[in-house]
């Protein structure tokens, strides 16, 4: 259950606003961080609709950002919801295409529109991955070189490069598509879940393509938070026991139980996890279609375009 408020709510479409895109942005405990995020989102051309989904443990950001003319939902849910706020903020959203944000990360101007263009075009796109710039120098994240060298084929119904990786906080998904496969999964949380998702978009047919028009700024800082390499080893081998043959996912589980032997930093909690959490994958288990497991193989052997680790709180 959550409680919702409409600080700043925009009722119509005012002049200038691009009607597809929603932005969806996940916090917790960032005020400061999510403000700029927000001034960022106020200022791009396309005007876009913002729903927030606030983590925090208190009111703080609440009573930071009340009023934003940027927000047209602020979502309060009672506990944390991890990457599943982006579910959440994607029900809430009235648009057809939603683009997720973190609390410290925006969109370029006029990616946006290219964005929705591009899905207009395209009935089959169900998700496309930007290019992310890092920092105030607006550096390439190493990310951006592995999507663009991608070894699956082309698809001529799809513009960019298909991929099944990307980062959470730099895409842009069609809505009917994200909350159709189900959105993020409950199981994973957060830490390394984009992979999931877009095996379960390409398993229900809708294209996953990497698009370097687009740019998505990311300002990462050191918040002390720990812990969250542990999780993205945990969500990997989940994943493969979620939607992987058996080989794979035994070839993934006994690499981290001998992480774990070897003492590597966070294998031994992530090992823990995984052996808690596998009953409930084991229950939701659902291998892959035959054409979306040979894309999966063809990257496990070429990593480009394949799992990457996760960012949302």
């Amino acid at each position: 259950m959550s409680t919702e408020h409409a600080p700043g709510r925009v009722r119509g479409t005012p002049a200038g606003r691009d009607p597809r895109v929603t932005v969806a942005v996940i916090t917790r405990d960032r005020s400061a961080s999510l403000l700029r995020t927000l001034d960022a989102l106020a200022a791009l051309p396309e005007r876009p609709p913002v729903v927030v989904v606030d983590n925090s443990r208190d009111d703080t950001t609440y009573r930071a950002v009340a009023g934003h003319p940027a927000i047209t939902r602020l979502l309060r849910p009672a506990v944390n919801t991890g990457a599943l706020g982006r579910n959440l903020a994607a029900r809430h959203a009235r648009t057809p295409y939603v683009a997720f944000s973190d609390d410290d990360s925006w969109w370029e101007p006029g990616s946006l529109a290219r964005a929705a263009d591009l899905l207009d075009r395209h009935p089959r796109l169900g998700l496309l991955a930007a290019r992310t710039l890092v920092g105030p120098e607006a550096t390439e994240d190493p990310l951006n070189a592995v999507l663009a060298a991608s070894p699956l084929p082309p698809e001529p119904d799809l513009p960019g490069r298909p991929v099944l990786g990307f980062l959470g906080c730099a895409c842009v998904v069609r809505r009917e598509a994200f909350l159709g496969v189900g959105g993020y999964h409950p199981l994973l949380f957060f830490g390394g879940e984009e992979t999931l998702l877009a095996y379960d978009l390409a398993a229900a047919g809708w294209g996953v393509t990497y698009e370097p028009s687009l740019s998505a700024c990311h300002h990462p800082e050191d918040h002390g938070r720990t812990g969250r390499s542990s999780l993205v080893r945990r969500n990997a081998v989940l994943t493969t026991c979620l939607r992987r043959p058996w080989p794979v996912a035994v070839r993934a589980g006994t690499g981290l139980a001998l992480a774990a032997a070897a003492g590597r930093p966070g294998a031994r909690d992530a090992l823990r996890e995984t052996l808690t959490r596998f009953p409930a994958a084991l229950a939701r288990r659902r291998t892959l279609p035959p054409h979306v497991e040979r894309a999966a193989r063809l990257l496990d052997r070429e990593p480009a375009g394949g799992p990457r680790r996760g960012a949302p709180r």
